[in-house]
């Protein structure tokens, strides 16, 4: 497939082909799920923890005698029906990442970059560019020529620092490299900006 390639400007220089296999696929729905749900179960903690009657602090003795009282029958303050008693059955730190094939993740992305290709006004390859100052404002000049004010991931060819610099402090703005690509963020990107070069590299790295 032919897509236009835009100046930092936001013009039109040029035209690039992309790889019909990687940008113009037939869209996988199930491998997007799965990747974008193998991710975010990653990205979870599992710090979570309650005590359970035996652990939390509190005497063994039985409050009452068990009969003649008119109370219900209990057998010590650290159970689950008092207040300040454990907690019955609830979360322990534990690992929720799980390994997903690599034949899956992959399908996800190129599925995500032909949904993402088919609409031109939010899909843009744009000429290769830097900021030599790193600095947020000058790479905020850039985009407001190429994209509107929503979620936009940007897609490098390399780990340039000084681009990664200038945009950390942008909270609608994800750079990413072109071989560390993650579904969640692209899928939800509502533009996107693929440089020049890491279209072209795209289309030798997922093209198999």
């Amino acid at each position: 497939m032919e897509k236009k390639v835009y100046s930092v400007d936001g013009k039109e220089v040029k035209s690039i082909e992309l790889s019909d296999s990687v940008f113009a696929r037939e869209v996988s729905e199930g491998s997007i799920y799965n990747a974008i749900r193998n991710e975010l179960a990653n990205r979870r903690v599992g710090t979570a923890c309650t005590k359970g009657r035996s652990e939390v602090k509190g005497s063994g003795a039985k409050p009452w005698r068990q009969k003649g009282t008119g109370r219900a029958r209990s057998g010590h303050k650290r159970s689950p029906v008092w207040v300040g008693g454990g907690i019955v059955f609830g979360p322990k730190p534990r690992d929720y990442s799980y390994q997903l094939p690599k034949k899956i993740k992959r399908l996800a992305i190129k599925s995500i970059l032909s949904l993402k290709a088919a609409n031109d006004e939010k899909f843009k390859v744009v000429e290769d560019f830097t900021v030599e100052s790193g600095k947020t404002k000058d790479l905020v000049k850039v985009l407001k020529n190429l994209v509107s004010d929503e979620r936009t991931v940007l897609i490098l060819k390399d780990d340039d620092s000084m681009i990664k610099r200038a945009g950390a402090n942008i909270a609608n703005v994800n750079i990413l490299s072109y071989n560390r690509l993650n579904a969640h963020d692209l899928f939800y990107g509502k533009n996107v900006l693929v440089l020049e070069g890491a279209a072209l590299k795209l289309n030798e790295f997922y093209t198999n």
